[in-house]
């Protein structure tokens, strides 16, 4: 019988702080319940965040074209892996809480069913990406050259995940001008919908649920208490 995965859709951007205490808040109700011979289901979160960037915990600060004690840049330090990255309104970010005991345990494993709930997307909306050997996230050929439409990072504690990916669908991509993604210097970013017409942002919502619910082997359910 399929695993149960909780699905939250914020319908409007929330702080990144607010995201970031929810999934540790999540996280340490899952190790309790191991504590206590119980199981408690996977969670999701689909969420936009306004204009932030954050360093993966042994991200380097010369990734940053500005000074992180700039008042009016928001900037994180976080526990997941990775370099520097950004996020915006119009970019599509998703945190899975997944106790990796009743998948795989096993962390490359993990990053690669990450990348490959967003190809699965991208190729539903008839895009074709790729991974990039030695690199983590997605990219896309375009016109020879490659570009990156999705970034991963995550955080695993005691085999329990969260932090995730970001999927740029129509966002402003001149944030990323103000440091250097991932860490790459000639990185190059850029939109889902440079490559789809008219694409909603609520279509690749449900389409990011139904791919990683079937990656994962996982049966989606919105709660109750979240239900309008």
């Amino acid at each position: 019988m399929n695993r149960t995965c909780l699905l939250y859709q914020g319908d409007r951007p929330i702080p990144y702080l607010t995201a970031w205490q929810w999934q540790k808040k999540l996280v340490e109700e899952r190790k309790q319940a191991r504590r206590e011979g119980q199981d408690i289901p996977d969670v999701l979160l689909l969420v936009e965040h306004p204009a932030v960037y954050t360093l993966g915990q042994g991200s380097s600060l010369e990734f940053l074209k500005f000074s992180p004690d700039d008042p009016d840049i928001e900037c994180h330090r976080i526990e997941r892996g990775g370099e520097v990255t950004h996020h915006a309104t119009g970019q599509l970010v998703a945190y899975p809480i997944l106790n990796l005991d009743y998948h795989q345990r096993d962390l490359h494993w993990y990053l690669r069913q990450l990348e490959e709930v967003i190809i699965q997307v991208l190729a539903n909306f008839g895009v074709d990406s790729q991974r990039i050997q030695g690199l983590t996230g997605v990219w896309i050929n375009n016109a020879g050259q490659h570009q990156k439409i999705a970034q991963v990072g995550i955080k695993v504690s005691q085999w329990i995940t969260m932090h995730g990916f970001a999927l740029n669908i129509n966002m402003d991509l001149s944030g990323f001008d103000r440091i250097v993604p991932c860490g790459i210097t000639d990185c190059q970013v850029c939109n889902l919908d440079q490559f789809v017409a008219d694409i909603k942002f609520v279509k690749v919502k449900e389409a990011i649920a139904q791919s990683f619910g079937k990656i994962f082997d996982l049966n989606m359910q919105i709660p109750v208490d979240v239900i309008q």
